[in-house]
């Protein structure tokens, strides 16, 4: 039957005689056929080398075609379950399902809706049974994804108070580039928000003809009008997400440019923008929830004095006043994240035993004066108010719940290592954001998950530097829909909770995972082959606390990246499977030494797939490489 549907499909293209190579690879893209290119460009170049035309006739389009879609692999498991190694039964195909990919409820209705969606051939469709061809479809499709498809929607409960969630953050996300020269560009929030990133950046300088500028202060970066920022972040806010956005304000503005900000974020949001509390509750007690609060817009910035102040101010009595804001700075950064400007000298760093007055001092910032902060854009924050963090002590007598902390890495590194029993209990009540330390120069990024590890909301990354932090916080923010809010587990919501990550205690529910790496399938092939070759060998590292970080590495398969085969069983044991997260690198060996990246997948442990799952291939970048995948059966208990 597939032999008769494989001609009719292709004949037409033939009609006129043989094909060329840009001919197979229109009929593999009329067949629906991911492939890359460079593969088939080999594959072709090795079927007509006996000949000496540069044309396939029907017979070796067939071998072209069999040899991308027929996978070995495939054709076991076709084999196992149907009778006649020709044809699946939808009795069979559910005993599969059962079976092999622990989808304990399939039922006829399942299997009827997998052969409607992925038979090809009419007259099998037809009696409700599944050709190889069919077969095959199915096993490369998205329901065979590794990735959970429940969590690929929003399942969570959103009604818990906007500190129980993590929340998608990025920092500095103007930039394109890095911090001391790199181009700020209106794409940095544009392509933030449509990540699902839901807590944007704001650096804002005074700039000429009373318009505010953003770009990184002191440095040589480019600026760019804070009235298009605000325009874009209107455009494109709930383009991914329909819950709050934050805007975290990096104010270094006179109060006289900070009323055209509270002006602009006011005329171009509209009623996007959140500036009175939910139905007039002034007394705030706790957080409102995500849900609460959809579609709205929330400023993160300094304030003065309370809510109900505020209220009772009319706009024109808000605009014409200022205030003090007491002894903080307003940077809600505190100093360290400001990049240090090229123009200023580094003290020599202390050689040991050398007398420290010789050393020159390091150079002080200047101490700014107490700054001011306009009324009507203080007036603007209401459950996102910036304050200064001074111990977790002094938070827990005095901090209001909408009053929120931004802390350094190098100092939050400290706290996790020193007192995390107190850094947990003080996230579970208050929305704390972490930013990278200011002498990253290149952008580079921190490891999120430590800071995840002790429930901090706000873990902000350079979005614009690729690398395993930023594929971290993508896989992380891909479970719940990609809605940019991941409920925290329940023992870093309990304000009395006594797990951390270094002493889990009765926390621990460990899961024993068994991941077989099957194969991989038209992996991008070396930068260093001339053909089609690369030398592959997987990663698969776990994240999480502690006790759960590891790593183990695959046999390489030699000079073979259209289909390696490894049969490797890896297995774990993680003792907090809610907080970690696997990550999948394909890499080429070039050298003992060296290794080339290839592609990479990450995901949160619990949005595991069992059975056999293929798992798609994402460049440095995070963009999904069309036909590149591994194939590997995942277990767990």
């Amino acid at each position: 039957v597939s032999h008769t549907w494989f001609w009719s499909v292709i004949q037409n293209d033939f009609k006129t005689g043989n094909i060329d190579l840009e001919g197979c690879m229109r009929l593999l893209e009329k067949m629906q056929i991911p492939f890359d290119e460079t593969h088939v460009k080999h594959i072709f170049k090795k079927t007509i080398d006996k000949q000496s035309r540069q044309i396939i006739s029907m017979e070796d389009f067939k071998a072209i075609y069999r040899a991308i879609v027929h996978r070995p692999e495939f054709q076991e498991l076709f084999r196992a379950y149907s009778p006649d190694g020709q044809i699946l039964p939808d009795t069979q195909l559910i005993k599969f399902l059962v079976k092999e990919q622990f989808q304990t409820e399939a039922s006829e209705a399942t299997a009827f809706e997998i052969i409607s969606k992925y038979e090809p051939i009419d007259e099998v469709r037809k009696k409700k049974q599944m050709s190889f061809e069919g077969f095959v479809r199915y096993m490369n499709s998205e329901e065979c994804s590794i990735f959970k498809d429940q969590h690929k929607t929003i399942y969570q409960d959103m009604s818990h108070p906007l500190c129980d969630y993590f929340i998608s953050s990025s920092h500095n996300t103007y930039l394109i580039a890095d911090q001391l020269m790199g181009p700020s560009h209106l794409w940095g929030y544009t392509s933030a928000l449509l990540k699902g990133c839901r807590c944007l950046e704001i650096d804002c300088w005074d700039g000429a003809n009373n318009e505010p500028i953003v770009y990184h202060g002191h440095t040589l970066t480019s600026k760019i009008p804070f009235r298009s920022v605000i325009h874009v972040i209107d455009k494109y806010a709930f383009m991914s997400s329909a819950y709050p956005l934050v805007l975290s304000l990096e104010n270094h503005c006179s109060t006289k440019q900070q009323e055209v900000m509270a002006d602009c974020l006011k005329s171009i949001l509209g009623d996007k923008l959140l500036s009175s509390p939910l139905g007039g509750d002034t007394e705030m007690t706790r957080l409102p929830s995500p849900e609460a609060l959809k579609f709205k817009v929330l400023v993160k910035n300094k304030k003065v004095g309370t809510i109900e102040e505020g209220m009772l101010r009319t706009d024109d009595e808000a605009f014409a006043e200022t205030e003090n804001v007491s002894s903080e700075t307003m940077s809600d950064e505190e100093g360290s994240d400001e990049t240090i400007p090229i123009y200023r000298t580094r003290s020599p760093s202390k050689r040991r035993g050398e007398p420290r007055a010789s050393i020159t001092p390091p150079q002080k910032r200047p101490k700014v004066k107490a700054p001011q902060v306009a009324m009507a854009l203080s007036d603007l924050v209401v459950y996102t108010k910036s304050s200064t963090f001074v111990s977790f002590e002094h938070s827990l007598e005095n901090q209001k719940c909408y009053e929120n902390n931004s802390i350094g890495e190098v100092k939050a590194r400290r706290f996790v290592k020193q007192s995390a029993k107190e850094f947990i209990s003080h996230t579970t009540r208050f929305i704390t954001r972490i930013y990278p330390r200011g002498t990253r120069m290149t952008s580079s990024n921190y490891n999120p998950q430590e800071f995840w590890n002790v429930g901090c909301q706000m873990v902000a990354l350079n979005f614009q530097t690729p690398g395993p932090q930023m594929e971290l916080q993508d896989g992380k923010f891909l479970d719940n829909g990609g809605c940019g809010y991941v409920l925290k587990p329940e023992f870093l919501r309990d304000p009395n909770t006594t797990f951390t990550p270094q002493n889990v205690g009765g926390h621990s529910k460990p899961m024993s995972l068994s991941i077989r790496l099957i194969s991989g399938h038209q992996l991008p092939p070396s930068t260093l082959s001339k053909t089609n070759k690369a030398d592959p060998l997987v990663q698969i590292e776990i994240y999480g606390v502690p006790e759960d970080q590891t790593r183990k590495k695959s046999a390489v398969v030699k000079s073979n990246a259209l289909s390696p085969k490894w049969n490797e069983t890896f297995s774990f044991n993680i003792q907090v499977p809610e907080l970690a997260m696997i990550r999948f690198c394909v890499e080429d060996e070039v050298s003992v030494v060296n290794n080339e990246f290839l592609g990479q997948y990450t995901l949160p442990v619990l949005s595991l797939n069992t059975g056999y799952r293929n798992i798609p291939l994402l460049t440095r970048e995070g963009i999904k490489l069309e036909s590149a995948s591994l194939f590997v059966h995942v277990w767990y208990y």
